[in-house]
């Protein structure tokens, strides 16, 4: 019996050793860098804490040692809640050590700026990446050489005709969910409303395929993965499932046997797609030896872009599926979370419901909603933007990238003072510590107010036409990175977005549901604290959207 116990405790008790040794060894190499230090027990990348610290924390937190920087730290999504604080207290710079590896954090705009030009030497860590190979090798997996071919592959498709189609199709999608909203005394769905409303666009844009705007609460109910809409929706609905197993794991029929039933349809659905993406580009191959021409959307794109590559630059039929499974996932619930924040935020703020109504009405003006025109509209709708600009700016889904110095030690100036960092660092430009620091953005920087990205008009005679928008410090404002590894769907998601403010609050507003005894001033609070209740679960989202209870009226 001592024996059988004594073999169960070898492997902890080894890893807690393994552990204390690399804590100790980074430690030594971290005090080197010559900047604060934070230490942490547990590395950000273990898998088995990202299950359970959301468990763990608020135990730990009643304890009366509970306040240190364990609790603070440890959790998976601290960022949002810090903001610039620890900044602010450690300056532009410090690093957190770990079992793993040490994590260097920086806020500081000129050394985030010149950090994201240099991608030879501060590129992506790979082995964090690699899970997103879910289909195949992508441009956000790759790195040198394969991501300069994925890069030339990739980016054509993304061009003003792509945007258009993703104009018309969100106005039609705005369209019929708003009519389902206006038909609902009370709409608690406005997230899940949100996810729907994206995934048609991408279905749109992305593959060639439209889809009725349904109720979330009738969306991909079906038993089993039968249509590519429910294969897409089960995929992106189900990202950490299929990212940790994976679609080989997930589709092996042995271990369907044995795995709960919603997985196995997760399983099908990414055979179902994969087999579908197979199909397309079967087509478009027997549409281009024809010398026809295809309808557009991105897929068909991409694989036109490919084909027309010189000989050695082209994508694979895997690296296909890979750069297609990409653009969805990173498309979808960012766009997704973006909107539904920003309809709670609006609910709780009718001045600038009312400030951006103003400048749609005067742009738009009675033409119905279909017929609005992509490239007469959208480059005149500045305040729409602007309310995007400052909703990623404060609720932006990733929190912060990383970068690595790979094998050799980087300099890196951060605030004028060099800084040498060790080999195998990570390197993390605090996305929303610099585009919340009061340095950057005083005097109010952690209030949602769009309008501080538009700079009035000099000419009343022309008070819209004459706005100008407001251009942050270089390195300040980084929700789709910058430089060579910029996101290429940013205009994507701007046009989508813009679009959907458009066709909703132009004749239309939305308010929050007051409830017994409660006055509007206190409804409007509430939405801001369910904004507030926010967390990390794949992205940056709010953790109980439903009590956001709105309706819609007419102007």
């Amino acid at each position: 019996m001592d024996l059988k116990l004594a073999s169960l405790l070898v492997l902890p008790i080894s890893y807690i050793v393994w552990s204390l040794f690399s804590l100790a060894s980074n430690y030594a190499t971290a005090q080197k860098v010559g900047v604060q230090l934070i230490v942490l027990p547990i590395s950000p990348l273990n898998p088995i804490w990202m299950l359970v610290d959301k468990f763990f924390i608020p135990i730990l937190k009643l304890l009366p040692f509970g306040s240190g920087n364990f609790t603070r730290y440890q959790r998976l999504g601290w960022e949002f809640e810090d903001r610039s604080k620890t900044h602010e207290e450690l300056g532009d710079a410090y690093m957190a050590v770990t079992p793993g590896k040490n994590w260097l954090y920086i806020c500081d705009h000129e050394a985030i700026s010149d950090l994201l030009l240099r991608r030879n030497e501060f590129k992506r860590p790979l082995e964090i990446l690699d899970k997103l190979n879910v289909f195949g090798p992508n441009v956000s997996t790759v790195e040198d050489q394969a991501w300069l071919r994925h890069r030339r592959v990739t980016a054509p498709p993304f061009n003003e005709n792509n945007n258009n189609l993703v104009w018309i199709e969100s106005l039609c999608q705005v369209e019929q969910m708003l009519e389902y909203w206006k038909s609902k005394k009370v709409v608690t769905t406005l997230a899940q409303d949100a996810k729907t409303f994206s995934l048609h666009v991408l279905s749109s844009a992305g593959f060639g395929k439209s889809y009725p705007f349904n109720s979330s609460s009738d969306f991909a109910s079906s038993s089993r993965s039968s249509t590519y809409k429910d294969s897409l929706c089960l995929i992106l609905e189900n990202a950490i499932l299929i990212l940790v197993l994976g679609p080989k794991l997930l589709s092996n029929r042995f271990l369907q046997r044995i795995f709960p039933s919603h997985w196995v349809r997760v399983g099908r659905a990414t055979v179902d797609f994969k087999a579908y993406m197979a199909e397309i580009i079967e087509e478009e191959k027997l549409s281009l030896a024809q010398g026809k021409q295809s309808r557009d959307n991105l897929m068909t794109a991409l694989i036109r872009s490919s084909s027309e590559a010189e000989r050695g630059q082209s994508l694979t039929e895997a690296e296909i599926f890979g750069n297609m499974f990409i653009f969805n996932f990173a498309g979808h619930d960012t766009t997704a979370h973006t909107l539904a924040y920003t309809f709670v935020l609006l609910a709780a703020h009718p001045n600038v419901q009312m400030w951006m109504s103003q400048e749609i009405r005067h742009v738009c003006g009675s033409t119905t909603t279909s017929a609005l025109n992509y490239r007469q509209i959208f480059p005149k709708q500045k305040r729409c933007l602007a309310v995007l600009l400052e909703t990623v700016r404060l609720y932006d889904p990733l929190l912060a990238f990383t970068k690595s110095t790979g094998t050799a030690a980087r300099t890196l100036k951060v605030a004028g003072n060099p800084i040498l960092i060790p080999a195998n660092t990570m390197v993390l430009p605090s996305l929303l510590a610099v585009q919340s620091h009061p340095r950057y953005w005083s005097p109010d920087p952690v209030a949602w107010r769009p309008s501080r990205w538009i700079v009035p008009s000099s000419d009343p005679n022309n008070a819209f036409e004459g706005e100008t928008f407001h251009t942050p410090l270089k390195g300040s404002y980084i929700p789709w990175s910058d430089g060579g590894r910029a996101c290429p769907g940013k205009r994507f998601a701007q046009v989508e977005f813009v679009a959907a403010m458009a066709a909703l609050f132009r004749d239309h507003y939305v308010e929050p549901v007051v409830k017994h005894g409660e006055s509007m001033e206190r409804a409007r609070k509430r939405m801001e604290e369910v904004v507030a209740d926010s967390g990390m679960v794949l992205l940056l989202q709010m953790l109980r959207p439903e009590r956001a209870g709105v309706c819609w009226k007419k102007l």
